[in-house]
């Protein structure tokens, strides 16, 4: 496993992390004894940056990430825990109450990071509010750090702007091989802060990886018939980037999704894939994304083909 430093914090996080949200009802990790095989088999690949969120299977998630971590005896310092509230309970005493909650389930003191998961989308809440309210809590000790979630670059200026002695250190969006929209500004943010940039949906729900048939896809009710990246007018245009894949990985004895968040992980050093895992395999084979690159000329060819790709988010 390879290192990067946490933002502009002293902290060494591995380059892949571990997304959580498979520890729910959506994706079907509702078994202690599975998730708790999970965690164990990231961490013992060298994996110490795992990211949650108060709301992940209505907080089945935070539960089972805090319980494994004790009952396979990792010292508290020894991973990074990142955690997230949402965009409904960002007013000042909610704020208080939701990372209150968070510590409670994962039966901690403090949480290394809380990011906003999105913005107040609901209900007007201004920046400086919640903005203030998470400084208060890093300055009381119950956080390490704060970073923002699926904020525009005007909303995290914004909360920036409120803060007095900290800063954003974690940035967290979407960004694959496939939907590219956050290097048009999103990166260019976190590198110029020193933010890390976790990278959520890294493989495009498997998409980039082109494993599942359209028949499989509409037979999922949940979560990848309803994705753009899996409708039969995008996905299509995706099949050329998995048979790109399927041959980088022949050559270079790696396995499709090693390759594909191997292209992330080279992307810049601030970006930081954190695929979820269903199995501890699926939990190693992520952790054998890091320690290698590409070739520049290998980036370049998965560059230029997904850059053909045009996914389209207005469909009938």
């Amino acid at each position: 496993m390879e290192y990067s430093r946490l933002g502009k914090t002293g902290i060494k996080v591995s380059r892949v992390g571990l997304g959580t949200w498979q520890f729910s009802e959506f994706w079907g990790v509702t078994d202690y004894a599975a998730a708790k095989s999970i965690i164990e088999a990231a961490v013992e690949a060298g994996i110490n940056l795992i990211d949650t969120a108060y709301l992940y299977g209505r907080g089945v998630s935070e539960e089972f990430v805090g319980r494994a971590l004790r009952d396979i005896g990792v010292a508290r310092g020894e991973v990074v825990i990142a955690s997230k509230i949402p965009g409904e309970l960002l007013g000042r005493d909610d704020v208080f109450k939701a990372v209150e909650i968070s510590l409670r389930r994962l039966g901690v003191d403090s949480i290394d990071v809380m990011q906003v998961h999105w913005p107040p989308i609901w209900r007007h809440v201004p920046a400086c509010e919640y903005a203030r309210a998470l400084e208060r809590l890093v300055a009381l000790g119950r956080i390490g750090y704060v970073g923002l979630s699926n904020h525009p670059p005007p909303m995290v200026e914004a909360f920036r702007s409120c803060l007095s002695r900290i800063d954003v250190e974690v940035m967290q969006y979407r960004f694959n091989l496939v939907e590219r929209e956050a290097e048009q500004e999103i990166i260019p943010l976190a590198e110029k802060l020193g933010a890390s940039l976790l990278t959520w949906s890294p493989l495009a729900k498997g998409a980039v990886l082109g494993k599942y048939s359209l028949e499989e896809v509409r037979s999922d009710e949940k979560l990848r018939s309803r994705d753009a990246v899996y409708h039969p007018e995008n996905y299509a245009q995706i099949l050329e980037i998995a048979g790109a894949l399927k041959s980088l990985a022949e050559r270079y004895g790696k396995t499709p999704s090693q390759v594909a968040l191997n292209w992330i992980i080279g992307y810049s050093e601030n970006t930081i894939p954190i695929p979820g895992a269903k199995s501890p395999e699926q939990a190693r084979e992520n952790a054998g994304a890091a320690g290698w690159r590409l070739s520049y000329g290998d980036w370049r060819l998965l560059d230029r083909i997904s850059r053909k790709v045009r996914i389209s988010y207005a469909l009938g």
